[in-house]
């Protein structure tokens, strides 16, 4: 009678042990940003200007000047006016690390930071209608930063279009 409870325990430490190897207990699997396996694109340079105002990206990465009038200074919380701050791009949410920097083309997010306040707005291009959003990879380009807001139930977007004729100094 004693062998039974001996071959239940070993029965029982030898599914755990399987199981764990095969990595169903114990760990999750880590949940990281797209890593593209292209060369990551030039930091933005210049003036990128909306119908809402405008940013100045001087190509270092992250640092940057806003001009925004009172109705995006609303939405995304930073101050009306021209203000001079720094910026990331983020991964979105990803549990259990949150959002994470990563290069502006695999962006879903964008943190900006003026005065000691510091906002993340999302990404992307609403349909005309509102209903639906594009969001992901190549949202966000070398030209185009478009920025992604949700209000009483429909999407819509401020798209900032790099000026061609801006330099930065």
């Amino acid at each position: 009678m004693k062998w039974i409870p001996k071959k239940g325990c070993l029965f029982v430490c030898a599914v755990q042990l399987l199981l764990g190897g095969c990595g169903i207990l114990g760990s999750e699997p880590d949940n990281m940003p797209y890593e593209p396996d292209t060369p990551a694109p030039a930091a933005h340079d210049g003036v990128f200007t909306s119908e809402h105002g405008s940013m100045r990206f001087n190509g270092d990465g992250t640092s940057l000047e806003t001009d925004f009038d009172a109705e995006l200074a609303a939405l995304t919380g930073l101050p009306e006016g021209a203000q001079t701050g720094s910026y990331v791009f983020l991964s979105g949410d990803l549990p259990p690390h949150g959002s994470m920097p990563v290069r502006y083309d695999t962006a879903h997010e964008m943190q900006i930071n003026v005065n000691e306040i510091s906002v993340v707005i999302d990404m992307g291009i609403a349909s005309e209608d509102g209903k639906t959003a594009q969001v992901g990879v190549d949202i966000v380009t070398p030209e185009r930063i478009p920025m992604l807001f949700r209000q009483d139930g429909r999407s819509f977007d401020v798209m900032f279009i790099k000026d061609e004729h801006s330099e930065s100094e």
